[in-house]
């Protein structure tokens, strides 16, 4: 049996709003909201006693999503928000946009921070790290034709 495709990428965050917010900045669209709790959620994650506020954030041509979690309980035991990019684990999500700056002037005014400098590879593509809501480590690409 071969694999069908990458459903989504789940966040952990602490405030789900300001997150969702920053994300529909970006040009993600919410695509639904829930929470979950009860056994059989406890069993997929290990977690028993889970509840947590979910929001599902799709790209705009319908194939990438993002998963923002809020836990409710147990509480978050650990926060990896701040290492540096050559930790191990999940670094960062990457979105194609049409126009770096436009985009970086936008989500600057929902507190993104540049993490160094917008930079050119090749004849091919022009690219930067922000930090977003909560410190969370987004690539930005702008293909140049």
């Amino acid at each position: 049996m071969a694999l069908k495709r990458m459903d989504n990428v789940g966040i952990v965050v602490d405030d789900l709003e300001a997150t969702v917010d920053f994300f529909r900045e970006l040009g993600l669209e919410l695509e639904g909201r829930a929470t979950i709790e009860g056994e059989w959620a406890g069993r997929v994650t290990g977690l028993r006693d889970q509840c947590v506020e979910v929001a599902m954030m799709r790209t705009p041509d319908g194939h990438g999503r993002l998963e923002l979690t809020c836990f409710l309980r147990p509480p978050v035991i650990a926060d990896h928000r701040n290492a540096p990019v050559n930790a191990f684990g999940y670094l960062r999500v990457m979105f194609a946009v049409d126009d770096i700056d436009e985009t970086l002037e936008r989500l600057r005014r929902r507190g993104a921070q540049l993490v160094d400098e917008v930079v050119q590879y090749k004849d091919a593509y022009r690219l930067c790290y922000i930090r977003g809501p909560e410190g969370l480590l987004i690539g930005l690409a702008q293909e140049l034709s």
